[in-house]
């Protein structure tokens, strides 16, 4: 198959998903009697300076939470406690960050390395007994997900400050504080200053994939399990590590928001986002690159979704619903396109089988020669008269 098919089969998937669900979409707003025109002119125009910005911050947020869940997806581990994880992890940066107890930037690195470390160990409690003792790590993390709130609610509450009606942990610092990144010098909107770490976090990823003897092992046991047992791979340590890392990119979702905007936990902390990622996950193929398309998919629509209620009159809940759309047509898309690429290798090598086939084995009929004995599609020679008993007379 050549390279412009490929490419072609590649780009072919996500422009069937997004052309059904557009579709699918359309027909649902006509049977809740919505306005079509007015939906479609809200999505598809071009947004402000203020909405560009808006959209960048939140692909980047979107960015981490989705490849967090696509290191436990490349090896079959479906890592649900996202959300759990990088909440308790961004309780215990700002909780870090507020005592300052280191100066200036070191105070923000050690928060950082802080909430990198407790994703990680909440995650790897999923691990260890997905390991070691069979326990489903879809069940065990769903049910992390709520301790980590309890957890939460619980130390806020103890230790955490009040301001007004909103119990927060103790603000950081001025000097442990990022700064943000100005696109358009006069727009009131910046681009966080810690959004640069879905870049770092993306690299590391295609590395780890592609270019270390862990990555392989990864895809490899997420490939075939009983094949990475048969060739030497530790099944074990691989699922708590894939945990352990998949819970410390986790750990990093709120800290863009947190060092860049609100500058505690609390109120103000977003929520949700781990979930989200599964989806961005999906919808990306769990590639570095595809996900960083989902992220701003993602983040475009919800963007758009302020304005549909304003400008055309639309629940903004049809975007949600917008969002589950393409995932599932990307999922069926790529189910189509992926059969299809198959059925056409399969007559490709077939057809080169049948050029290469030797003759007489399903290639054309080679020419006979009658005059060899050898060739087994020569006539064969007349059989001579028997002779009398006692010889001619």
């Amino acid at each position: 198959m050549s390279v412009v098919r490929r490419a072609g089969l590649v780009l072919a998937a996500p422009v069937l998903a997004l052309v059904a669900a557009g579709l699918i979409v359309s027909a649902l707003l006509l049977a809740t009697g919505d306005d079509v025109a007015g939906f479609w002119s809200v999505m598809t125009a071009l947004p402000g300076e203020r909405a560009i910005v808006a959209i960048a911050n939140q692909s980047a947020i979107l960015y981490l939470s989705g490849v967090a869940a696509a290191i436990g997806f490349r090896m079959n581990l479906f890592n649900i406690g996202v959300e759990g994880q990088y909440r308790l992890a961004g309780f215990a940066a700002g909780a870090f960050a507020g005592q300052a107890w280191l100066p200036g930037y070191l105070n923000t690195v050690a928060a950082i390395l802080v909430a990198m470390l407790v994703g990680a160990l909440w995650a790897g409690i999923a691990g260890a007994l997905r390991a070691y003792r069979g326990v489903s790590e879809v069940i065990s993390t769903i049910m992390l997900n709520a301790i980590a709130g309890s957890l939460i609610g619980y130390f806020i509450k103890q230790w955490g400050e009040r301001t007004g009606n909103a119990t927060n942990t103790k603000a950081m610092p001025e000097g442990s504080r990022v700064g943000t990144i100005a696109l358009f010098p006069e727009s009131p909107v910046q681009l966080y200053g810690l959004a640069l770490l879905a870049v770092v976090v993306g690299v590391l990823f295609w590395v780890l994939l592609n270019r270390t003897r862990f990555g392989f092992d990864l895809r490899a046991t997420g490939a075939s399990e009983s094949a990475a047992v048969a060739s030497g791979v530790d099944t074990r340590r691989m699922i708590v590590v894939t945990m352990l890392v998949s819970g410390a990119v986790a750990g990093l979702i709120g800290l863009p928001v947190m060092f860049s905007q609100s500058f505690n936990y609390g109120s103000s902390f977003q929520t949700g986002l781990g979930f989200t990622g599964i989806a961005v996950a999906l919808l990306g193929r769990n590639h570095p690159v595809g996900i960083a398309f989902g992220a701003l998919v993602f983040a475009y629509l919800s963007q758009q979704a302020n304005l549909l209620n304003i400008q055309a009159g639309i629940s903004p809940d049809i975007i949600e619903a917008t969002q589950g759309i393409i995932v599932l047509a990307v999922v069926i898309a790529y189910v189509v396109v992926r059969r299809y690429r198959v059925r056409q290798e399969q007559a490709q090598v077939a057809r080169q089988l049948d050029d290469e086939a030797p003759p007489g084995r399903g290639g054309p009929p080679a020419p006979t020669d009658p005059t060899d004995p050898t060739d087994p599609a020569a006539p064969a020679a007349p059989t001579p008269a028997p002779t009398p008993a006692g010889g001619a007379r």
